[in-house]
């Protein structure tokens, strides 16, 4: 049976990711150890962008050796590591270098030299750690497709053909050592906005595995509650909403981040929802592993982020372990070794999609939309229900290879829960036309 990963997100319990300013290494290493104490088998490790690459032609070979110093230092405690290329965005700040911002603006993806800029930060990070035997891979970055969103006050405009030659670009031949991979990772407007140029096919088809990042601050809690069937079930849904455009109907999916929001969530219900969520994620045979955000909560002394951002670690900003860690280990221990494998999902929702298997309305995927809610009355009424397109709904082949015996066509509500923009107590949600 599949061994499932659990991890966490680490965020440096002293100065944040402003850590990699100037690496506080003892601090780092009490950080690992206190996850790998309870039970965690990984952690995601997010270097600033602009600290590894300040000018366009200027990589800190410092700045990398960091990087691998930190990946080392994991190993010490039994934790492998997989690293962020980009970064990016992270908890409502951007990092972006300076020679692509203000006087010198230019666009990450369309822009030939800072495509070539990039490739360049992606080789250098792959020949530094590709020798480090607990090295995962390279995510190229960090829902890098917000900076070209509508709702980004700087945007990088970018057509989907634009985001298909910039991932070429970034993946290129993949990483040197085949045992590790290489991913790209989008937030979930990649699966539910109509205007975004990233599509479902970027996330399912590009790297060696899905990544998905699950957040129920989207309109998920806003329309039905997080503590809801459909709030604990969100993250599952994406997981087989990723498998649904996959080329290969065993491609893993990674649940790269999933985190409970304060703003929605109440701090005694928070490892109620853990639990809901991690199990429920768990029945999706792509499943590849967890890895929660975060590892630490964001110390007061820090200002300026929205306040949910301030209490989402497993751990308190002295190390301390907060009850929904604790239940984090506990879940971990029960589940990384799958005792029996899934049953099949039988029954799947259509997914309708044009030629290009782009979808004819993203907004029907999202909370509120007639896709998401008959895959969720399903799933409330017992069933394990998967997705697929409608290409692939026509093939008898593709039904078969996936166990699918049965589809179900979803009505159209013309409605959308989602909203764009993270991190709701911050920004203003998008306006609904009501909750159910």
């Amino acid at each position: 049976m599949t061994v499932l990963r659990f991890g966490a997100n680490h965020t440096p319990s002293g100065d944040w990711f402003y850590d990699w300013m100037r690496p506080d290494v003892d601090r780092r290493r009490r950080d690992f150890e206190a996850l790998a104490n309870i039970g965690l088998d990984h952690v995601r490790i997010l270097p600033l962008w602009p600290v590894l690459q300040p000018n366009r032609t200027l990589i800190r070979s410092q700045a990398v050796e960091d990087v691998r110093i930190a990946v080392e230092n994991a190993a010490e405690f039994g934790l492998d590591a997989a690293v962020d290329v980009l970064q990016g965005h992270l908890s409502s700040f951007d990092f972006v270098p300076s020679w692509l911002t203000s006087w010198h603006a230019g666009n990450m993806f369309t822009d030939p030299d800072a495509v070539q800029a990039q490739m360049q930060l992606v080789d250098a990070l792959d020949g530094a750690l590709r020798e480090l035997p607990n090295f995962l891979g390279l995510t190229i970055g960090n829902e890098v497709n917000q900076f070209l969103a509508t709702s980004h006050p700087s945007p990088m405009p970018a057509t989907p053909d634009d985001v298909t030659a910039w991932l070429a670009a970034m993946h290129g031949p993949g990483p040197s050592d085949p045992g590790q991979f290489r991913l790209n990772a989008e937030y979930d407007a990649v699966w539910y906005d109509d205007t975004h140029a990233f599509l479902p096919a970027h996330t399912a088809r590009f790297g060696d595995m899905s990544v998905i990042h699950s957040w129920v601050f989207n309109g998920t809690a806003q329309g039905y509650g997080a503590m809801s069937h459909q709030g604990l079930h969100h993250a599952e849904y994406l997981i087989e909403l990723a498998a649904a455009f996959a080329v290969d109907a065993n491609r893993p999916v990674w649940l790269q981040e999933v985190g409970a929001p304060m703003n929605h969530i109440d701090a005694t219900e928070a490892p109620d929802f853990l639990e809901g969520t991690v199990r429920a994620a768990v029945d999706s045979d792509s499943l590849w592993g967890v890895t929660w955000w975060c590892s630490h909560d964001i110390s007061r002394r820090l200002g300026d982020f929205p306040e949910l951002e301030y209490s989402l670690g497993l751990l308190d900003p002295e190390g301390g372990v907060k009850p929904i860690g604790q239940r984090f280990g506990e879940l971990a221990a029960e589940l990384r070794e799958r005792k029996t494998a899934p049953t099949s999902r039988s029954a799947a929702v259509v997914v309708p999609v044009d030629h290009d298997d782009r979808p004819l309305a993203r907004r029907e995927l999202s909370p509120g939309g007639g896709v998401f809610e008959t895959w969720m009355r399903l799933s409330a009424d017992g069933l394990r229900p998967a997705l697929v397109t409608s290409t692939d709904a026509a093939r008898p082949a593709r039904l078969a290879a996936r166990g699918i015996e049965r589809i179900v066509n979803a009505p159209e509500t013309g409605r959308s829960f989602y909203s764009a923009v993270s991190d709701t107590d911050m920004f203003p949600p998008a306006a609904t036309d009501g909750a159910l």
